[in-house]
């Protein structure tokens, strides 16, 4: 058995490692359509999300046909360009859309107007492409986009309830977009980033079927408590903003591929961790929930495996996705991953072998450019000694205050892929 890896090392490379399973050369490249798929045909690459540029990439660098027949636009997240050559890269804003966003959604539509049967529509897919699509149905503006925006994510409502909201208030996901492509096939390759990996739910599905209805979206809204402009709440009202079902004939020729998932990068992890010499088990790639709730379950789950030794025995790993929610009560930073660790910490209680990293794979975490953070049996100690008291810091949701305070925070810029949270508890034997 090798000697065990120091925790917060091994933690770190855990999360590299999720994160590189992602990576679009390596995922994207055994899906691509062959040359002799297209007949006479183009092929025109179309997308949007954090990790649409490097997938765009990906297609030049990796499709071997002719090069002449190859164009597209692709929008992702300021700062996650990268160059490509006949593929157009579009920045914007996120997680609240901006005109940039709009702009670039009505491009998009553009692109895909007077297709033929034989051209073959590519369409790059990950988390994200919700913000940056964000074009409104007729009677709508960005501002009204804007407005529901925020405050779906300050509802507590889940990622699949925020975007069958988006999806009946826009005039590009729920299917329109693969649509718009008609009569051409259209090819759509995900990089899932919500639990389930739905493909309705993956930037509100702009290419595939939406069974979902306006009354949905209305019983959501009511659920949660938000208020909308009165043009919205017409909109759904009205059923005008019903997407595109599934059945509808012109996404006869649509597929989607799945490329990359939560699962696969939580399995690529745990190999890390067994070559390490840590028995490893996955507890779900799909854990929902207040964040702060989810991070004392799991921090009661691993306080049972320290102290008794059940349902596992130490040393082992612990390793769990999904997307969590935060309902915003104060002042704070916010970032979900870490209020989840800080309640997980607190809870914890500075457990001698006790040991977590919780992260967002696409580097972000809430409105940070910090990816989440680490702690161990020292996290609480070393707040109290700087005067920084953990139980105010998440009841002021400032998770990113607390641990940025400690030098604990994990920072990766942009990973350029996006494969929702990572997890890991490590408990020493």
């Amino acid at each position: 058995m090798p000697a065990l890896a120091p925790p917060a090392d091994l933690l770190r490379r855990l999360f590299d490692a999720a994160v590189a399973s992602a990576q679009p050369a390596l995922c994207v490249p055994p899906h691509l359509p062959r040359p002799e798929e297209l007949g006479d045909g183009r092929l025109v690459v179309i997308g949007a999300g954090k990790a649409s540029a490097a997938m765009a990439q990906a297609v030049e660098r990796h499709w071997s046909g002719d090069p002449k027949r190859l164009s597209g636009l692709v929008v992702t997240r300021y700062g996650y360009a990268v160059p490509c050559e006949r593929i157009q890269i579009l920045e914007a804003a996120h997680p609240v859309p901006d005109e940039a966003g709009l702009q670039a959604a009505q491009r998009l539509l553009q692109a895909v107007q007077g297709l033929r049967a034989e051209d073959i529509v590519l369409c790059l897919i990950s988390g994200g492409g919700s913000a940056l699509l964000p074009l409104p149905l007729q009677g709508l503006t960005l501002a009204h986009k804007q407005a529901v925006n925020r405050a779906l994510l300050a509802s507590g409502a889940t990622i699949g309830e925020m975007n069958v909201v988006r999806r009946h208030l826009s005039a590009i996901k729920g299917g329109r977009l693969a649509a718009a492509c008609h009569p051409a096939r259209v090819v759509t390759l995900l990089l899932s980033d919500v639990p389930g990996d739905q493909p309705m739910d993956i930037a509100s599905g702009p290419t595939v079927a939406d069974p979902t209805t306006c009354a949905d979206a209305l019983a959501i809204v009511q659920r949660y408590g938000i208020e909308l402009p009165a043009a919205v709440r017409e909109v759904l009202e009205s059923g005008r903003g019903e997407s595109v079902k599934p059945g509808d004939p012109r996404l006869a020729r649509a597929e989607v591929r799945m490329v990359a998932t939560p699962q696969k990068a939580l399995e690529a992890a745990a190999q890390v961790a067994r070559e390490a010499g840590y028995a490893v088990h996955i507890l779900g790639d799909a854990l929902e929930g207040e964040a702060r709730d989810v991070g004392k379950v799991l921090a009661g789950m691993a306080l049972q495996v320290a102290e008794r030794g059940q349902p596992f025995t130490a040393p082992c790993v612990l390793l769990s996705g999904g997307e969590t929610t935060v309902t915003v009560r104060g002042q704070g930073r916010g970032g979900r991953n870490v209020e989840c660790l800080l309640a997980f910490a607190i809870a914890t209680g500075g457990h001698a072998r006790i040991h977590a990293l919780m992260g967002d794979t696409d580097g972000v975490d809430g409105l940070e450019e910090i990816a989440g953070a680490v702690m161990g049996p020292d996290t609480l100690a070393q707040a109290w000694a700087r005067g920084v008291r953990p139980l105010d810091e998440l009841a002021n949701n400032n998770g990113h205050g607390f641990f940025e305070a400690l030098g604990a925070s994990v920072v990766t810029g942009p990973t350029l892929t996006n494969v929702n949270d990572f997890r890991a508890i490590l408990i020493e034997g």
